[in-house]
């Protein structure tokens, strides 16, 4: 069986997610932090297969690239002012990315809205490390786009446990 035309689009999102220091793992933890409550005997294998088929949709695949790309080209000073500094500042009324996070979200229903609301005022896990402006990247984007993911994959956790 040959290699389908998205294939290398999936590949690319998840080497860019790994190259910009997000690994399946924590994703997979914040999809725990997520679910754990409702569902006291969830497995981490459970979260990660969850993350790993969110990530096989195109859409988010498309949301991914997008949204590094744009934090990419804002740390190498490539945007025209004034989007420069606003994604440099991940200026709190810009809220562009947390559209582009909603595409993600959407994929599973409105149930993901929540969850993503929830998990982006918190903050958890590799949330917190990405959202951190002191190291000199822009992951304007990237935040969101991980903690939509989770959100969606939590969603679609529970669309599957739901009896």
């Amino acid at each position: 069986m040959g290699e389908k035309p998205t294939d290398g689009v999936e590949k690319a999102a998840r080497a860019k997610l790994k190259e910009r220091g997000v690994e399946l793992e924590d994703i997979a933890e914040l999809v725990y932090y997520l679910q754990v409550k409702y569902h006291p005997n969830l497995q981490m294998e459970e979260c990660r297969t969850n993350v790993d088929r969110v990530l096989s949709k195109r859409e988010v695949q498309n949301a991914v690239l997008t949204g590094i790309q744009l934090d990419e080209l804002a740390e190498k000073n490539m945007l025209d002012q004034p989007l420069q500094d606003i994604l440099m500042k991940d200026e709190g009324l810009y809220g562009v990315d947390e559209i582009i996070a909603l595409s993600i979200v959407n994929v599973y229903g409105s149930i993901g809205f929540t969850n993503y609301g929830y998990i982006d005022k918190l903050k958890p896990g590799i949330l917190e490390k990405l959202n951190d402006k002191s190291s000199g990247l822009c992951h304007t984007y990237l935040d969101d786009i991980v903690g939509a993911i989770a959100a969606a994959a939590s969603s679609r956790l529970a669309h599957r446990s739901e009896k």
